[in-house]
């Protein structure tokens, strides 16, 4: 399973990785902020979607992210 970049509309055409706010084998809550990102229009936020472990970080600080827009590899943590 991916952490994607949630879909910004029609005329976005990258985005730069600004900061990660957790580390490989963490565990973060539901709506807990994960990385931050930076396009021509505006810097956002990128929440976990559910309770998650970030299995694989795969884009680094500073870097540009392409068409697959996939940040990271993730598995959903249930309790």
């Amino acid at each position: 399973m991916f952490l994607k970049v949630p879909n910004l509309g029609d005329d976005f055409a990258e985005a730069k990785v600004i900061e990660w706010f957790v580390r490989e084998g963490e565990v973060v809550e539901k709506d807990q902020d994960v990385v931050e990102l930076l396009t021509d229009k505006a810097t956002f936020v990128v929440p976990a979607p559910f309770k998650m472990r970030v299995i694989k970080i795969l884009k680094s600080k500073d870097e540009f992210l392409g068409e697959d827009m996939i940040l990271a590899e993730i598995e959903e943590v249930k309790e």
